[in-house]
């Protein structure tokens, strides 16, 4: 009978590990030129500066998430501009197609042109929060995007995430 009882745990134990298991996903986000955008020249040479700026998001490919699609959000970032490249942290938001939301905080390097317009983003992310199916959602990723000829940027997303068990 202990045996029994024993085997019943372990298979339990597995089907709800299973089910708590970090889920692959990935998406296409196009968001906006930064709208606003805010810098300020440090002066101890050309080209350095601290900025804030805010873009609205589209997701042209959605990710997938607990039965639910992402469909806008939005960013804000803060970060430093020296040489030609920046150093961004920021944190996103994206609403899901049950009204869920999702919340990201976001860290990496964007590549300028001469004239100090972006070119490139790379870095990662990690999940801060969510609501509704959402509500305690983990997990991290990577995001590459590049520059559009409007200023927008097109960002691919690659990453997991986790949903603690219903209860």
């Amino acid at each position: 009978m202990k045996t029994r009882a024993l085997v019943a745990l372990l298979a339990s134990l597995a089907f709800a590990d299973a089910l708590s298991a970090q889920t692959k996903t990935s998406g296409t986000l196009q968001c906006s030129k930064a709208d606003p955008m805010n810098a300020v020249e440090v002066g101890d040479h050309p080209g350095h500066l601290f900025y804030v700026a805010k873009q609205a998001c589209t997701w042209t490919k959605p990710m997938e998430m607990a039965g639910a699609s992402t469909k806008d959000g939005g960013s804000v970032a803060a970060g430093e501009i020296r040489g030609g490249k920046s150093s961004d942290s920021g944190a996103h938001w994206s609403s899901m197609s049950n009204g869920d939301k999702i919340f990201v905080s976001y860290h990496g390097t964007t590549t300028m042109d001469k004239d100090g317009h972006p070119q490139s983003s790379r870095g990662h992310w990690a999940y801060t929060g969510g609501t509704g199916k959402l509500k305690g959602v983990s997990g991290k990723g990577t995001y590459a995007g590049k520059a559009n000829s409007d200023g927008s940027m097109t960002y691919e997303i690659e990453g997991d995430y986790k949903v603690p068990a219903a209860k």
